[in-house]
């Protein structure tokens, strides 16, 4: 630890990251501003999949996926889809994802997804212990399944975890059935991590962890920042539609919406965007006990106190391109692949998950303005990570020594 305390933060996003972010600050006595023209929780982490998901260290930079893309993309019903008016945007993106997607890479990825991801339920244990998680979280671990079909990747995935020590516990179709006694029986086999848990309501911990920050003294601002600048050495501005404020440092933790203030900044980061969707079947949650993802799908469902949530796919389309209508009807198909009893879905929802190519996320200071912290690209993991990021930046921003290593994480890689 060091005798030296920052003055005050201004955190620009209230979905996880930054709510988190925010908490940790105010729990060091930190004056905190969190800034959002949204109320907290209310775009990606309320339609998430709520999984906590500490063994996910396999990305999708992987040689085996690369060349199974463009089957994917010329299937209308797959789990991977392009908005084709926004290819050449996603150029860059492309690009570094190409580069990213060799065996050496997807090692690199795991290994520093397991760097973080191994201390996420840890980080999420201590601020879950201060809110009352009646009915929000559930403890009974998460499954997969799968088929025959891509047995090359299942075990590529299986042995990266195993030289990490991520403990696993494969299942067989029977003993899934055992677990899951709804599911169709159109998979062969699968895995549980049985020490995951799920939100019941992602949403709702969202909230209750704002409340919490609100209570250790944190401030909420509710404006869209167009504008952040460092203009003196120790000295950062935020800049809404209405006014300017001044802070020591700003955090910024927005997911998908970063990339508008990192290129003002004049850092060329090629973050982009996954679109995900979600579904409820009302009243159907009592049909699993669990989540359950189908890996040949690319797609799952989470028991959650909306009903019985549908989610998944990977579209690439940005943040202005219309809901896709054939998307949801993929998803509904695969759910009802599942469990068939499932009536007509409610809810139609698309948010956005900040991805960058090597699927690592950015944690630390922006390569020009050392005191404008970045915390973003956590794609999938946004839930899963949202504790420790919170951690982790509370820690760079008061300049406090750690043990992790967190030069990969760093924005450097891409400029």
């Amino acid at each position: 630890m060091t005798n030296y305390k920052c003055s005050s933060v201004g955190v620009i996003g209230a979905g996880i990251q930054g709510v988190c972010i925010g908490l940790q600050l105010a729990k060091k006595g930190i004056p905190v501003t969190i800034f959002d023209k949204k109320d907290p929780g209310s775009m990606s982490s309320y339609g998430n999949a709520g999984h906590f998901s500490p063994y996910a260290v396999v990305q999708l930079n992987r040689p085996d996926v690369i060349s199974d893309v463009p089957k994917m993309l010329l299937s209308s019903y797959g789990p991977l889809a392009l908005k084709w008016n926004y290819i050449p945007k996603m150029i860059p993106w492309i690009f570094h994802y190409l580069k990213s997607s060799t065996s050496k890479s997807m090692m690199h990825t795991a290994k520093y997804m397991h760097q973080i991801l191994d201390l996420s339920l840890n980080a999420y244990d201590e601020i879950l212990e201060e809110i009352d998680t009646t009915n929000l979280v559930e403890r009974k671990g998460i499954i997969y399944i799968w088929t025959n079909k891509n047995l090359k990747s299942r075990n590529l995935e299986i042995k990266i975890r195993n030289q990490l020590g991520i403990k696993q516990k494969l299942l067989s179709q029977k003993e899934i059935l055992d677990l899951e006694p709804n599911l169709n029986p159109v998979f062969d086999g699968g895995v549980i991590y049985d020490y995951a848990y799920h939100a019941r309501d992602p949403k709702g911990i969202t909230k209750k962890l704002f409340e919490l920050f609100i209570k250790y003294g944190g401030k909420f601002n509710k404006n869209e920042v167009i504008e952040i600048e460092q203009n003196k050495v120790n000295q950062t501005l935020v800049k809404t539609h209405s006014s300017n404020y001044n802070f020591e440092k700003i955090v910024l933790a927005c997911g998908a919406f970063s990339k508008k203030l990192t290129d003002k900044l004049g850092e060329k980061i090629p973050l982009d965007t996954e679109r995900g969707y979600h579904i409820h079947y009302k009243k159907m949650d009592h049909l699993l006990k669990r989540p359950v993802i189908f890996l040949d799908r690319g797609f799952g469902m989470t028991p959650m106190n909306q009903g019985l949530r549908a989610v998944g796919t990977v579209e690439l389309g940005g943040l202005d391109n219309p809901i896709s209508k054939k998307r949801i009807d993929y998803i509904d198909k695969c759910a009802k692949e599942l469990l068939p009893q499932l009536g007509d879905y409610q809810d139609e929802w698309l948010g956005f998950r900040p991805t960058l190519p090597d699927f690592l996320p950015i944690i630390g200071p922006s390569l020009k303005n050392k005191n404008i912290i970045y915390a973003f690209g956590h794609h999938h993991l946004g839930w899963t990570l949202g504790a420790i990021t919170g951690k982790i930046v509370s820690g760079i921003i008061n300049e406090e020594k750690t043990n992790l290593d967190l030069s990969p994480y760093s924005s450097a890689r891409f400029n």
